[in-house]
């Protein structure tokens, strides 16, 4: 007998015949005699359709009020799955991400996970129950409930993998596996039958939609061994694992495109020690990721940022830059939302030299300009037009021979 977690994305139970489906899959399982906590997301579309009605009717309503609000689209998820498996006879028992004991920090719609009491969902396995659990969301102190953050359903399904001791973590989505680039744009993309936890971070932080970035580092930090498959067949899929040597051989496992950044550019500044720090400082109050960040140099006491966030966390940057730019004695703060991140990524890079010079050659041909360039041990991003950013991955991928490997 294993102790399997499944979680399935918002399109696999994105109807009534879909969670059917799912129920049936979970029977199957479960009949094999196995103990399974299955996470759920909120049906496909539901979150963004409620993101709507917020904004129609406040322009920028509160995090605490968006996440009660948010927090119901997993919650009909988990009721309709356990209803499907009640009518297929199987025991089975839903929870809220409170019910679930998942405790977070107060941030709201950007949680993170502090700790699991996993104590009741133990006790409904082995009476042998099937516990549908609602992703994306858990319970801070104060007994607010909270949210983790687009895709916070994979982190919820990782999280509890370690939290309950799981055998098998399995990660069910509408595509099967992790390729080497999005099959939809790069039709010669193919899909890896393993990579390393690294890789995937990379990717998945670079714009890659299988996994949330968030959800990889805590598995690698707990040792979760994964799977991403498809819950509509019953392909093999992709493990997602530690490194191992044989990686390395791979030069380039895969390119991922992130059409969701904003390029901010904050002009005019004060050039003295401590100005990056205050601008920097004010957007982490915020609680606003930053990506990639340049600094011209400096000329005649003035100086210039450039950086990467969110496209949806822009308008809470400027708020954010406002008093900052007051203190500093001045500047200008510009947004420019028609970029996209291209990366190439793979752990081979720390044995192998050339792969930024091939990578700019590649655009250089196609006639595509960079605007930013970041690297890190394994990644090579630059940030380009928006609408170049198809044809890019292509020649990325082309450019690497990713189609062979």
């Amino acid at each position: 007998m294993s102790r399997i977690v499944q979680k399935y994305g918002g399109t696999s139970v994105g109807d009534v015949e879909r969670i059917k489906k799912v129920a049936e899959r979970v029977k199957a399982v479960r009949d094999e005699g196995n103990q399974l906590v299955v996470v759920v997301s909120a049906r496909a579309g539901v979150t963004n359709e409620l993101i709507a009605r917020a904004r129609a009717v406040c322009d920028q309503p509160s995090e605490r009020e968006l996440d009660q609000l948010l927090s119901i689209g997993e919650q009909e998820t988990i009721a309709l799955t356990a209803m499907a498996l009640h009518g297929i006879g199987v025991d089975a028992v839903s929870y809220t991400g409170a019910q679930a004991g998942i405790f977070t920090d107060a941030v709201h719609t950007k949680a993170k996970i502090r700790t699991i009491n996993a104590g009741p969902i133990d006790k409904d396995l082995k009476a042998g129950r099937v516990v549908i659990v609602a992703g994306f969301q858990g319970i801070d102190d104060e007994g607010q409930t909270t949210t983790l953050g687009r895709g916070g359903s994979d982190l919820t399904a990782i999280a509890l993998a370690a939290a309950l001791k799981a055998d098998v973590c399995e990660i069910y989505t509408d595509v099967d596996g992790v390729y080497t680039a999005d099959p939809r744009v790069v039709k010669s993309a193919r899909k890896l039958a393993e990579i390393s936890y690294d890789e995937m971070l990379e990717l998945a932080s670079s714009g890659s939609k299988v996994m949330q970035s968030r959800s990889v580092e805590f598995a690698k930090k707990y040792s979760v061994v994964f799977e991403v498959r498809s819950s509509f067949n019953h392909n093999p899929g992709t493990i997602v694992k530690e490194e191992v040597a044989y990686m390395e051989k791979v030069v380039v496992r895969g390119v991922a495109v992130d059409k969701d950044q904003a390029k901010v550019v904050v002009s005019n500044i004060t050039d003295k020690p401590g100005s990056a720090a205050k601008v920097f400082r004010s957007l982490a109050d915020a609680n606003i990721i930053v990506d990639m960040i340049v600094q011209n140099v400096g000329r005649h006491g003035i100086a210039n940022l450039t950086f990467t966030v969110p496209k949806g966390d822009t308008r809470q940057a400027v708020k954010a830059l406002e008093p900052v730019l007051k203190e500093l004695g001045g500047g200008e703060v510009t947004v420019l939302e028609q970029i996209a991140k291209l990366s190439v990524v793979g752990v081979g890079m720390k044995t192998h030299s050339g792969v930024a010079a091939t990578l700019f050659q590649a655009l250089a041909e196609a006639g595509i300009n960079i605007e930013l360039i970041s690297t890190s041990e394994i990644k090579i991003s630059v940030v380009i037009s928006l609408d170049r950013a198809d044809e890019a991955a292509r020649v990325a991928h082309a450019a690497f021979n990713l189609d062979t490997i």
